[in-house]
């Protein structure tokens, strides 16, 4: 019992907890409103998992850019939490992941560049296995851009309400 609670005192709960809402939020967005052989996790799952026309659109317009909005909200409280930092570990988490979907987000722009340094063998490791048509069919939009920049701000935002009285990064 006493590492358990050793554990829980080196991670942020409240955060972990927030980005994994986010998590099932944004799977909510693929397994809905997005067509299944447009998605990774839904097109390769074995099982029929997809609601798409089977349930109204829920986010509507918005749904387009949100993913991008939660992956990197997600992944920095995830990130953060996990490692249970302070504000300067904050804003190298906050700085590393914008720079990350960034650089995902405009590799679709430029995808021959892309798809050129990624490495063939990736072919043949899960989920490594799409990165290629990740950056050969993906689209480039700024609004993901927006989107990301928007999720690492509030990101920011919710790790600073939500910061431990301990010591850390």
């Amino acid at each position: 019992m006493s590492n358990l609670k050793s554990f829980s005192n080196m991670i942020n709960i409240r955060q972990i907890l927030i980005g994994a809402v986010g998590l099932f939020i944004g799977t909510l967005v693929y397994l809905v409103d997005r067509p299944p052989d447009q998605t990774y996790f839904i097109f390769s799952s074995s099982f029929n998992i997809s609601l798409f026309k089977t349930l109204p659109n829920l986010f509507g317009h918005i749904g387009d850019s949100l993913p991008s909005f939660i992956h990197a909200f997600s992944f920095i409280l995830l990130t953060a939490g996990i490692i249970s930092c302070r504000k300067k570990g904050f804003l190298t988490v906050c700085l590393w992941w914008f720079i990350i979907d960034c650089v995902f987000e405009l590799g679709q722009k430029f995808s021959s560049l892309t798809l050129k340094i990624v490495p063939s063998w990736f072919s043949s490791i899960p989920f490594l296995e799409n990165t290629r048509n990740y950056f050969l069919h993906g689209t480039f939009d700024f609004n993901d851009i927006a989107a990301i920049t928007i999720g690492t701000l509030i990101a920011y935002f919710v790790l600073l309400t939500t910061i431990k009285n301990e010591r850390g990064i």
